[in-house]
């Protein structure tokens, strides 16, 4: 019979140590900004920032349960669970994300020979190096497998060119993790997973300006490109299967699983009542407008107990599964109905684009619910979602095969 004393005996003294290690290195003047550093085109630096960021990546801590052998913190998932816990209660936040820790790392991790997960994993945990996507191309975003982005082999290196788009943050990136044709007589077997260094000759970005008015997607062009043998991630003609795999992890994440706010990142009832007052009971004062935003809290946080079941069984198991396209689908669905909320709430504060007469708040919230509009396409939209789905989960027949 286990002994489950000596587990939580053991739980609570590593509660001890991140709660003592937490109040030693995490600066104070950050507390509850992870919000605001996450916004999107947002990029810190310096100061307290990186302090933090520097202690969080030699200590692993920024990915927790990844394999200490290339850095991260070799937590189990109970602690990393406390360590969370003793973050949240100090208002501290992991400063170690982006593409790498989302997407590429775990899949890396899994994919990967261990040269490739020695040199790329322990800048990763450190954050060190950032990494975009080169996935959709112009003539290829839901049925990403037509994909003609051509890579030749010439003996000692691959040649690359062509062109992909919305390549998140490329004009900041160190490396692209690239989705290439290496045989034009296979549709999904002639896909190879590439590494691409952004620093190489013939790779070119040119940023795309949103309604949002932030440029955080681009043209990414490839010509010409040489790219060493030994960056070729998996089989050659393997890549459909390890992308796959990629996007589930990019769904649990574009998802809202990490439990933040949504859009705005304020608490609604907190936000209605500044804006709109309270009745005699202390509620929001608009009947209608409390309802719904109840409903939308209850959701949002069903959603969220859901979100970390999912994310625990995850890890217990094999990764991710095609569950993450339902989560996916919830998610980013609360969450615009989230922004739309907030913006219903602020009224004529709510349609600020710039000037004076708005809070930061306010203009960001604005920025974020345009923004947010995207989440339903990107990442595989809500559509492709609903396939996966019908065929993977319930077992629907594919009606394309059916005709």
């Amino acid at each position: 019979m286990p002994d489950f004393g000596a587990a939580d005996t053991e739980l609570d003294a590593f509660r001890a140590e991140a709660r003592d290690w937490l109040k030693t290195h995490f600066p104070t003047s950050l507390k509850g900004k992870g919000g605001l550093m996450a916004q999107e085109g947002v990029a810190p630096s310096g100061g307290d920032y990186e302090v933090w960021r520097k202690a969080m990546g030699e200590k692993g801590w920024g990915t927790p349960t990844w394999p200490k052998a290339y850095g991260g913190g070799g937590l189990s998932p109970h602690q990393a669970r406390v360590l969370q816990q003793e973050m949240n209660a100090i208002g501290a936040w992991n400063p170690i994300g982006g593409m790498g820790v989302m997407m590429f790392g775990p899949t890396l991790l899994e994919y990967g020979n261990e040269a490739q997960k020695s040199r790329h994993i322990p800048p990763i945990v450190r954050a060190e190096l950032r990494w975009c996507q080169g996935f959709s191309e112009p003539g290829a975003g839901s049925d990403l497998a037509s994909l003609q982005t051509k890579c030749e082999d010439k003996g000692d290196h691959w040649l690359v060119n062509g062109q992909k788009i919305w390549t998140s943050g490329a004009q900041w990136a160190d490396w692209c993790f690239c989705l290439v044709r290496t045989d034009t007589s296979k549709k999904h077997e002639g896909i190879s997973f590439l590494l691409i260094d952004m620093k190489t000759p013939g790779v070119e970005t040119r940023p795309i300006r949103l309604i949002s008015g932030n440029s955080p997607f681009c043209e990414t062009f490839f010509t010409d490109v040489k790219v060493p043998k030994e960056n070729l991630v998996g089989p050659l003609g393997g890549g459909w299967t390890i992308a796959k795999r990629l996007l589930q992890h990019e769904r649990s994440g574009l998802s809202g699983a990490g439990g933040g706010r949504g859009a705005g990142g304020a608490a609604l009832p907190k936000l209605a009542k500044s804006y709109l007052g309270e009745d005699g009971e202390g509620r929001i004062s608009d009947s209608d407008l409390r309802a719904r935003v109840a409903s939308n809290e209850m959701e949002w946080r069903a959603f969220q107990l859901t979100a970390l079941r999912s994310m625990a069984e995850a890890k217990s198991n094999q990764g991710p599964t095609a569950a993450t396209s339902i989560m996916k689908n919830a998610g980013t669905r609360l969450m615009q109905e989230r922004a739309e909320l907030t913006l219903e709430i602020m009224g004529s504060q709510g349609l600020g684009w710039e000037g004076e007469g708005f809070s930061s708040e306010e203009l960001g919230a604005v920025r974020s619910w345009l923004g947010g509009k995207a989440t339903t396409i990107y990442g595989g939209s809500q559509e492709v979602q609903s396939n996966i789905i019908s065929k993977r989960i319930l077992g629907l027949p594919d009606p394309l095969s059916q005709s």
